[in-house]
């Protein structure tokens, strides 16, 4: 689809183009690094709960983000401006719309770095005793992983794209062996009972997806610093829909091999489950090499999930429905205020969750992220129809229903993984979400009163 201008589509503040610093390499392993982080080193002992059975989760899931992810690829050739799924609901519903996902997909990122801080605590543990055997040492690695990547990202996206990279390829090796060498050692008996839920088959399915999405957070990663990427219309949507196939193929075949390795009762009591499959299989050697690059993954991740920290406040924040400091640069040309005060909430969620242990912390955080996202992805299923409506382009059109399709199956998808992720899950991330509305007001407020524009 053709791009069109940024003021056919009501923009409100046109950014300037940029000469891009992040290209196919970098975008696609910043889908790719936030995909592959913590959730697949730690979520099979999360799993562990459905049994076998959770696998057929991860097959709906993948297909649902495989669905967004084409969904947002086109939506990034037609909105171009920074803010991912922020910008995309704006100009497909307006700015109240924009202003609700804005809040919510933030919360998302936020709450997303605190979980993978407390997944790369646990593999820290795995390495060094000590640590594992100390509450307050782990939260020490959490809090000094967030702090540091945030001071990266401060530095300048470049040195942030850089970081993501070769992490990105590290974390590759020890999961690729796994999924590939590990099926030798796979123990059929480990797949009986298939569900060990206690729910239906349904249910269990619709909450083992609901925690794996978890794992797909991150898909839309390439679309939020668009004024940062090169030829962001090709780049975008070529490097979201291969890192999902990336993803999707390793997923599936790590836990394939995770629960074959381990008993379901060992598998579910580890806190640093792939390096566990990889000690029973190589030896303490190889639970070592698993547990390095579970460690490299999951800062690879927080260091993406950090770095969009900053780009989505910054973004609303350009458009005064996010407090004007959040849109403020540092000398580096970064959103500092926005990565600091995103990764100050971020620190203090960790500390308060630290006391369930390492994996009670973890589900809460992921389930609370994963609500938090699920709301931007349902509007953004059905924004590129909207913003057709919007320009009167829907007319005399066949791709219409071709686009209509592919929203209503992405909206479908996110309603079915809602429901996934509980009731008590909806109830809080429901209550976060309202908490945004007295800010909405009170920076509309703000800004009826006038005040300087920020910069552009």
């Amino acid at each position: 689809m053709t791009a069109l201008p940024e003021a056919s589509l009501g923009t409100k503040a046109a950014r300037k183009p940029s000469s891009g610093e992040l290209g196919l390499a970098a975008c696609t392993a910043l889908v790719i690094g936030n995909m592959i982080g913590s959730g697949i080193f730690l979520l099979p002992a999360s799993l562990a709960a459905f049994g076998p059975i959770s696998l057929a989760g991860w097959i709906v899931t993948s297909l649902g983000a495989l669905v967004l992810a084409v969904i947002f690829g086109r939506l990034s050739r037609i909105v171009t401006k920074t803010g991912g799924p922020y910008a995309y609901t704006q100009e497909g519903y307006g700015e109240f719309a924009g202003f609700i996902i804005a809040w919510g997909y933030w919360i998302a990122l936020w709450t997303g770095n605190a979980a993978v801080a407390v997944a790369l605590a646990g593999y820290v543990g795995f390495l060094i005793p000590a640590v594992g055997a100390s509450e307050t040492y782990s939260l020490a690695v959490a809090l000094i992983a967030i702090w540091t990547l945030t001071l990266i990202n401060v530095r300048g996206v470049q040195e942030a794209g850089f970081v993501q990279i070769v992490t990105t390829v590290l974390k590759l090796v020890p999961l690729i062996l796994i999924g590939t060498l590990g099926f030798f050692w796979i123990d059929s008996a480990n797949f009986s009972p298939l569900n060990t839920s206690g729910k239906s088959d349904l249910a269990a399915i619709s909450g083992a997806a609901a925690l794996t999405l978890w794992a797909y957070l991150g898909l839309e990663s390439a679309t939020v610093p668009s004024g940062n990427v090169i030829e962001p219309e090709k780049t975008i949507p070529r490097a979201t829909i291969l890192g999902v196939l990336v993803a999707a193929a390793v997923y599936i075949a790590v836990t394939t091999v995770a629960i074959g390795v381990l008993p379901p009762q060992a598998l579910a009591l580890s806190t640093a489950p792939l390096a566990d499959v990889s000690r029973e299989m190589w030896g303490v050697a190889g639970g070592v090499l698993v547990a390095i690059g579970a460690v490299i993954s999951t800062f690879g991740t927080l260091n993406g999930f950090t770095l969009l920290c900053g780009q989505v406040p910054y973004g609303a924040a350009l458009d005064h429905i996010f407090p004007d400091r959040l849109g403020q640069l540092s000398r580096y040309g970064t959103p500092a205020n926005a990565l600091i005060f995103s990764n100050l909430l971020a620190s203090i969620l960790v500390t308060m969750n630290f006391a369930k242990g390492l994996v009670g912390a973890f589900n809460t955080i992921i389930l609370l992220a994963v609500m938090s996202s699920l709301l931007p992805y349902a509007l953004c299923s059905l924004a590129e129809l909207m913003i057709l409506v919007k320009t009167g382009r829907t007319s005399g059109t066949p791709a219409i229903l071709k686009i209509a399709l592919l929203g209503c199956l992405g909206f479908a998808y996110s309603l079915w993984a809602l429901y996934g992720a509980g009731a008590q899950t909806v109830f809080l991330g429901f209550l976060l979400v309202l908490a945004g509305i007295p800010i909405h007001v009170w920076i509309k407020w703000r800004n009826s009163a006038g005040h300087p524009e920020l910069p552009r």
